[in-house]
């Protein structure tokens, strides 16, 4: 998720703080998309709560790593299946070995030897929030840390049922902080998103 913004990002300052007319921290400007090639066009920032969650780790520990299931889903595959209204929540197409997904015991979608597909788990909510496509399941799971437990409705032969899982670091995930001091002790001062 990132913020759209029509100011100016130069060289300079991206990375520097985007801020609201109260002044308060909003995110931090990141990149700019130029049709142009000259520095106008659209700015994007990251919000503020992605930065609340992430910088701390990265001071804490040198690095973050995102929370995962071990899961593979593509929504273009599910409105093939299901038409353009979807499956009303993320239709499980793969369940990695040893991961969160595999020992909660959900069911991916297979093919079987005479060509039937058989419909496989479909998550509709994380701890009560809805996922109505991929990108909702990403957000919902990146509020999340690794090692939380976390409650899926899973829809499951048109029955919905709640499946707990613990959430595991994402492999490949981490990203690495290249300078850490241990002993900084760096907060934000922001407005959550929720009180803007």
């Amino acid at each position: 998720n990132v913020i759209q913004t029509d100011a100016a990002i130069n060289p300079g300052n991206s990375g520097g703080p985007l801020i609201d007319s109260a002044g308060r921290l909003v995110g931090i400007n990141t990149m700019i998309y130029s049709p142009s090639g000259a520095y106008a066009g659209i700015g994007f920032a990251v919000p503020v709560d992605t930065i609340n969650r992430v910088v701390p780790r990265l001071i804490a520990y040198g690095f973050y790593a995102r929370p995962m299931l071990g899961m593979q889903a593509d929504d273009r595959v599910t409105r093939q299946l299901f038409g353009p209204a979807g499956a009303d929540g993320v239709l499980l197409l793969g369940v990695t070995a040893n991961s969160p997904a595999e020992r909660a015991g959900l069911r991916p979608t297979r093919q079987e030897r005479n060509g039937n597909i058989v419909i496989g788990d479909i998550i509709s909510a994380i701890d009560g929030r809805p996922v109505e496509n991929l990108a909702a399941l990403v957000a919902a799971l990146d509020a999340h840390e690794f090692g939380d437990r976390v409650t899926l409705t899973v829809i499951r032969n048109d029955r919905r049922i709640e499946v707990p899982v613990t959430l595991t670091a994402a492999d490949g995930s981490r990203v690495r902080c290249p300078a850490k001091d241990h002993d900084s002790d760096v907060s934000l001062n922001a407005a959550p998103a929720s009180a803007r």
